[in-house]
């Protein structure tokens, strides 16, 4: 069994789910401690309380079926981050890398969602290889249907995965802890539908030689 630690940082509640639930599921079955930390949510004023809170239920039941060692939850409104001092939000998020102490870290690409590109550049600040973030071995970014597509070809970063971590033996687990969405999962043909996420898990297994995969950009390595 491994002790090495995880951190997965989602913008909102069913990202990361949506982009790393299997490999959430293969590494804790593996022994992995995997700390979810959410940065924002469906929060007034844009939202109703009742609506975070729901998806923070969904969010609970999701990380049951993954497997999820703990998790961390920021409270930022939703979009409305970068109306925080940019100093404020890099210590939040920071913080709980001085907690968790990582070996490992996923995080959003900085792709259409504004929550998105301004927790990226969070997690680059955090993950500096000084003080706890020399022990870093692996960061990396994940994808995340309805966003990450939604890119500007070749005048914007495009997503393109250097690492796909074969997820063949969870991918069901990873569809059942996201029906567990059902404030965010829509019906086929939207992106955040399970067939189309089932889609994109089969096309990035077939382009490593799996069934099923998840991609990931790998920003820094160490070995």
């Amino acid at each position: 069994m491994s002790s090495k630690r995880i951190i997965v940082v989602a913008p909102h509640p069913d990202d990361e789910t949506l982009g790393v639930g299997g490999t959430i599921s293969k590494l804790s079955s593996q022994g992995y401690e995997v700390h979810v930390l959410i940065v924002s949510g469906h929060l007034p004023p844009l939202y109703k309380t009742e609506d975070y809170k729901k998806s923070v239920e969904e969010a609970y039941q999701s990380f049951k079926i993954l497997g999820v060692t703990s998790s961390t939850f920021l409270e930022m409104p939703c979009t409305m981050i970068g109306d925080l001092p940019v100093h404020e939000v890099n210590h939040k998020i920071s913080q709980v890398f001085l907690d968790v102490k990582p070996h490992m870290v996923f995080c959003p690409y900085p792709d259409r969602h504004i929550d998105h590109r301004l927790i990226f550049d969070s997690v680059m600040v955090a993950t500096r290889p000084i003080g706890i973030g020399r022990n870093i071995e692996i960061v990396a970014a994940y994808e995340t249907l309805s966003e990450t597509h939604w890119n500007a070809p070749h005048i914007e970063p495009n997503f393109t995965p250097n690492w796909v971590i074969d997820i063949s033996k969870h991918i069901h687990v990873k569809l059942e802890a996201l029906k567990c969405y059902q404030s965010q999962i829509s019906e086929f043909p939207n992106p955040r539908s399970i067939e189309a996420i089932e889609g994109l898990a089969k096309f990035r297994g077939t382009q490593a030689g799996f069934g099923y995969g998840e991609g990931f950009h790998i920003i820094r390595k160490i070995g």
